[in-house]
């Protein structure tokens, strides 16, 4: 028992929690045939909830032990530039249809998502909260915390933006007839950001090479088009 309290009152404890659970997380989610509902992201997530309810533990406390992982995030991101590096001919051969795709993509994401709100009579905060869904989740909160919206709610959306976007992708895919991986991974990245980026890559490592060029471009285009968007909508 004095182990026990010795132990959780220690960083480490919450980092191998966190590890521990992951790795739970993606068995099921292979046990379930990789089905986006049981997303590994997610799954973890909802567990790592109710451990922390059911231990008393504050967030604050969870995150000085798990914090290593939250380091790891930045050179992740970074290493997405590799696969990128390696298709970065096809890349270059396609830049202007890429760039017109994602600022469609970007401007059609915030519009009909405050669209659909409105016509709903949601209240201004969750509107702002809804607009940067479709980018990756400290972009979003970082917007959502500039226009007013509300960063615990935006990071919510983004999760299920993105678990939303693995689940849809598949079946777009087949009805539209699209075979070609380096559309699927843009598509994917543009829509459903990181967890896009992550099915992409399961695809193939094209797929993933676009998918995380897509990321990144509509989260810098987002960050600069949603204040004008939402201005136009009359909510700024």
């Amino acid at each position: 028992m004095e182990f026990w309290v010795f132990f959780t009152a220690k960083p480490l404890f919450w980092l191998i929690i966190t590890i521990v659970v992951f790795v739970c997380s993606v068995a099921l989610n292979k046990r379930a045939g990789g089905s986006p509902l049981l997303h590994p992201v997610l799954v973890a997530l909802s567990l790592i909830i109710v451990f922390l309810l059911l231990t008393k533990t504050s967030y604050e406390t969870y995150f000085e032990g798990a914090q290593f992982i939250h380091f790891l995030l930045g050179p992740a991101t970074v290493a997405l530039a590799v696969p990128l590096y390696d298709h970065f001919e096809r890349v270059r051969q396609m830049w202007l249809p890429l760039l017109v795709s994602c600022l469609v993509g970007a401007i059609t994401a915030i519009v009909t998502v405050l669209a659909v709100g409105m016509f709903f009579d949601l209240p201004v905060g969750a509107l702002l909260s809804l607009a940067p869904k479709s980018v990756t989740s400290p972009i979003a909160i970082g917007i959502a915390e500039k226009i007013g919206g509300f960063p615990s709610l935006a990071a919510g959306l983004v999760l299920i933006t993105g678990a939303m976007g693995c689940l849809l992708a598949p079946m777009l895919f087949t009805f539209l007839k699209v075979d070609d991986d380096a559309v699927k991974g843009f598509s994917m990245g543009l829509a459903a950001h990181g967890f896009g980026t992550a099915s992409a890559f399961e695809i193939s490592a094209l797929a993933g090479a676009f998918s995380g060029l897509a990321m990144g471009m509509t989260g810098l285009l987002t960050a600069f088009i949603l204040p004008v968007v939402v201005s136009m909508f009359g909510l700024i």
